[in-house]
Parts: structure tokens; sequence; C-alpha cells
């Protein structure tokens, strides 16, 4: 942490913020509103540590928004993000050598091949030069953040979480919210798919405690390496090896059998009761919305250990924009080669950001031949944590660059029937909310790799087409019309929803001559010409086999909030949104650098 310090410094990427200011809501509300800044802002430092509750004062200081650029990813990396792609496209596609040249060639990647693997020492490390044992346990003393008004307490964002199969085996590295319960108590919010899970089920089913040790800080790459989507039962320490060329240097745990990296700020050890579970949450989460409260598995604190200089690291979830999307741009790329695998005509791919990574995924494709598109969805909804993915659109390889969102949406509507829609269920992330039930629900895979002969409807302005819609439906308070040039516009209608969204469009379907998609969002929290934001809205809040809905001419996506009129039983969760008061306090002591017209468009 030291190290990466000093060099976010020397690069011109950090800002040390030296005020007193709180775990409780103003650390995590500044460095929220400061990634959302051009270029992700600053990573910062925050020196002066407070928990105003207790009137506790931490020596160790926090960092936040390491990764929060992509500068700053690639210093992290200390190399191209391309170059690493390249490494793993090449180690993929290795063939037999032919010739002297090419065998040495091959010999020298080999060889360099031997420092991917962690090495095991047989010392203590940095990690443990103070140690708390029995009585002298307190995650209190851990500057952990409450991020928002409505968590359920302070939780662990950027924790590594070290797990072992039973037979010791295998070994995972996750990265899994935490949350603090008590001095010596932490939540394991591990989800039914994750690997850890799968872990979990070996040791309830042996009858035993499962072992777990956290780690926080040391060198970044190792908590990117937490987040990084490799086949289960590989470890992810060999990407730290594979990147920095460098072996990840690990000493053991002292109180369970688990291995950590040596230079880690801080370890967390304990075990695991398989035969207990505690209610965790609810938690912002970074789809923006509260995750509800749910039983998952508590870890017994046995040992804390840390270095005598150390730093808290620590991230912000919510709203988009926020860390998550470079390293999430830094994932995608690397682990293309891999995707390749299973999908080899594919020719690129990107995750908006404001879909929050799994409500959509843009994709090119080589079409080769009919149906194509589908099966490469049908191979997408079935690879790891690519089944979580709820919207895929699938583009030929004449389309515009994926990332040119101006240029491919106009591609994209010129070309779209309702007959490109393809509607399906499977797996969704246990933080989606908007489905009937929960880990299952719709999928939409749209193919637009050939195009279809498309009449474009005819033109009315927004406050022409506003009084049309309106003598059919009352309840519409205001409409505003996107891509109006292409052949497919999308008009945004917002509504005081008093019937389903279905019946709305049912009612409106007389109006096809003007109207192509429509989308519905309730009037409330939404600014229907903020295209950000209605993006992230519209690709959280529906299920495709119940929101979505055509007659063979118009097609209708239901964005509202669910409730009893749409026979929706479960809870539907609030927004993420920051304190109005703490921005407030933080505004009148010159801390808030935060511009009024990004509060708005990011809908802080």
């Amino acid at each position: 942490m030291k190290k990466t310090i000093e060099l976010l410094k020397k690069n011109n990427e950090l800002k040390v913020i030296q005020d007193k200011l709180d775990i409780y809501l103003e650390i995590p509300h500044i460095a929220y509103a400061e990634v959302k800044k051009k270029d992700g802002g600053k990573a910062l430092l925050f020196e002066n540590v407070i928990d105003k509750k207790t009137g506790t004062k931490f020596k160790e200081p926090v960092l936040m928004n390491v990764f929060g650029s992509y500068k700053r990813c690639e210093l992290l990396f200390g190399r191209t993000i391309e170059s690493v792609a390249d490494e793993i496209n090449s180690l993929l596609h290795m063939k037999p050598p032919q010739g002297f040249a090419a065998k040495v060639s091959m010999a020298s990647q080999l060889f360099s091949m031997k420092n991917i693997f962690p090495k095991r020492l047989s010392s203590r490390g940095q990690c443990q030069e103070e140690i708390f044992l029995n009585e002298d346990i307190d995650l209190y003393k851990i500057p952990v953040l409450t991020t928002w008004e409505q968590d359920g307490g302070p939780f662990i964002t950027m924790g590594q979480v070290y797990t072992q199969s039973l037979d010791g085996e295998m070994v995972n590295l996750g990265m899994y919210r935490l949350q603090v319960y008590d001095k010596n108590h932490l939540g394991m919010h591990w989800q039914i798919h994750k690997d850890s899970s799968h872990f979990f089920d070996q040791y309830q089913e042996a009858g035993k405690k499962m072992p777990v040790s956290i780690a926080i800080g040391g060198n970044p790459l190792y908590t990117w390496c937490a987040t990084a989507p490799l086949p289960y039962g590989v470890n992810e320490l060999l990407m730290y090896g594979l990147i920095t060329k460098t072996p990840a240097k690990l000493v053991k745990s002292l109180t369970t059998p688990l291995y950590i990296p040596t230079d880690v700020d801080y370890v967390i050890e304990g075990w695991v009761d398989t035969e207990k579970l505690k209610v965790e949450g609810p938690f912002g989460d970074h789809t923006g919305y509260y995750t509800l409260e749910e039983p998952y598995p508590v870890m017994e604190v046995s040992a804390i250990t840390n270095k005598k200089d150390k730093v808290y690291l620590a991230t912000v979830v919510g709203k988009p924009p926020l860390e998550d999307k470079y390293m999430g741009w830094a994932t995608g790329k690397i682990f293309f080669p891999l995707l390749k695998t299973t999908a080899p005509d594919l020719i690129d791919y990107h995750m908006p950001e404001n879909a929050g990574f799994h409500n959509l995924i843009l994709a090119k494709m080589k079409t080769l031949y009919k149906g194509h598109a589908k099966q490469f969805m049908h191979a997408f909804w079935g690879v790891g944590q690519m089944s979580f993915v709820k919207h895929a659109i699938f583009v030929d390889e004449k389309a515009p660059s994926l990332n040119n969102y101006e240029s491919l949406a106009t591609y994209i509507l010129n070309r779209f029937t309702p007959k490109c829609m393809f509607i399906t269920e499977g797996i969704l992330d246990a933080l989606d909310h908007s489905s009937p039930e929960t880990l299952v629900g719709g999928k939409l895979g749209v193919d637009v790799t050939a195009a279809h002969i498309v009449e474009a409807p005819k033109h009315m302005y927004d406050d022409e087409l506003l009084i049309e819609v309106q003598e059919f439906v009352p309840d519409v308070v205001g409409l505003h019309q996107y891509m109006v040039r292409t052949k497919n516009p999308i008009t945004v209608v917002s509504v005081n929803k008093t019937v389903s969204a279905k019946e709305y469009f049912d009612l409106l379907t007389p109006l096809h001559e003007y109207i192509r998609i429509i989308v519905f969002v309730d009037v409330q929290n939404n600014d229907i010409e903020n295209p950000y934001m209605l993006v992230w809205r519209v690709t959280n809040n529906i299920d495709a086999q119940r929101d979505i809905y055509t007659d063979g001419l118009m097609v209708g996506i239901d964005g509202t909030n669910k409730n009893q009129l749409d026979g929706f039983v479960r809870e539907w969760p609030d927004d993420v949104d920051c304190t109005q008061s703490v921005v407030d306090s933080l505004k009148q002591r010159g801390i808030w650098d935060f511009e009024d017209k990004l509060y708005d468009k990011f809908q802080l």
C-alpha cells in the first residue's frame, strides 16, 4: 500500500485529504462523488479518520478509488492491459515450435512461467507484525466504513477472501462483502453460485467448521485477482504471477490452514459454523439499489494480524459510474481470449457500466450461418460469470465500435424488428431484484446480425405525441423520444402508475403509426431526458419474461418499479442515495467539490 501511494503521488493520481472525516457516510460519500468526475477523478487518501459515534481516532489512513481510472489501472498492473490479454492468447494458442529459434523462444517463455505459481514461505509475514487473539480481537479497531444510511452496519468492501475445499486440494480467492456484526463476527455474503459457497457445502455435508482468512491491502493486484472470473478450482493468484512475473509470496495464517500474501496490511482469520446462518444486510450495492436482508454464513474471528504501518483499502458501491467500471474494463480485455475459446467467432464484446455490467452485454460476431447469434446467446448464458447477464445484443462484423453508443444504437435500430428478440429463462445474480423469484428470471437476446426491412414510423414532436398518448393513457406525465432519425425511435414515457404497464401498452397500440419501441418508467426519481440513468434504471428493473411485450409492430418495455399491480410479491428495494444532510455538512466545511450538474446527472 505504501508503494502504491508513492506510485500514485509520482503520477499525480492521488489527492490527500487531511480534514477530519467520519467512517460513517462522510468518507464514502466523498469517494462516491470523486469517481464520477472526468476520467475517474483521483485516488483518495484520507489521513484523519474518525468514528464520531465512539470518539475513536484511527492511526491508519483510508485509501480509496485506486482503480478508478484507465490510467491508474495500468499503473497498478505495471503494464498495458492489452499486453496481459495478448500473453493469455499466446498461451492458449501455443503450438509445437518449428526450428531451433522457435524452440529457444518457447523454452524462454515456458521458463518464465515458473514465476506464475504462488510461493509458500516458512517464516512469519509483514502482515503478522501485530497479533490480536482472544479478548484482544476487535473488528471495531479497523476503520470499516458504513457507506449508506440504510445499510445494516459497516462492511468490508475490498476484502480478499481466502478459502479452500474440504480436502485442501483447491483454494479460492474471492471478493464478497463482509458485514461487521460485532467485535468478532463477520457476515459472509458469498452467493450460492460462488466458489466459496461450493466449498461451504462440502464442509456442511461433512459437519465441519470451515476455515476462512480475509486479507485487506497489500499489492492492489491481489484485490483485482479476487474479482477475476477464472474457472472453478483455479487459484486466482496465478494471475498475479502472470501479470507481475513474480510469484505471490504467501505465509500461513496463525489460526487457520490458509495461506495469504505476506505483504497485505490486515488479516482477519476465523471459522464458519456451517450449521448457523444470520440475517445479513440490507446494503446499498453496485446495482444502485439496496439488496435486501437474507441469511448468510457467519465467521467467528479467531485472530487479527496486521502490519504496524498499515493502510485500510476500501471502495464504494452504488449508482454508476464507480471504480468497478475500470476494474471491469481490465477484466473484460484480459479474459476476452478465454471467452473466445467458447465462442471463437466472437470479434468483440462490451458491457456498459451504466447497465451494471451483468444487466447488458453488447457483442460483435462473425456470422457464419442462420441461428449463429442464438447459439452464442446460449454459450454466453452457460459460461461462468457471463451466465448472470440478463440482456445481450448481437451485431455483425460490419457494425460500428461497441463503445460508440450513438452510432451503434443507430445501426441496431435500423435493423431491428420484434422478431429479433429471443426471450428465455436462466440464472440471475443474487443481487437482482426485478425477477418474480430470486436467482432465476427472464433473459433477453436480440439478434441484429442480419438487416431486416423496416419501415420508419410517422414522426411527431414530443409535445404533440404526448397529447396523443395522454388521450389513451391519462396517467402519462411526460414523454421524450430518442433516436428519432432511425427506423425504430425509442419513446420514453413517465407515468403515475395505477395499473400495470402492460395495460398501458395495450391501450396505446392504436398509435403504432408513431411509436415503435415504448419504455415506461415511474415519474418519481426519473429524468426522462437523462439517457445514462435511464439505461441504468430500465436494465435493472425489467424481467424479460414479464416486462417485454409486443403486438408484432410495437415493443413495450416496463421499466417501472414493480408492486402488487404487477403481481409482484417480493419486496422492492430503495434506490441508493446520498444523505443530503451529510452532503450539506461537507459543503459547509469546504470539503465537497462536486458540481451540482454532475450531482443531478448521476442522480446522487
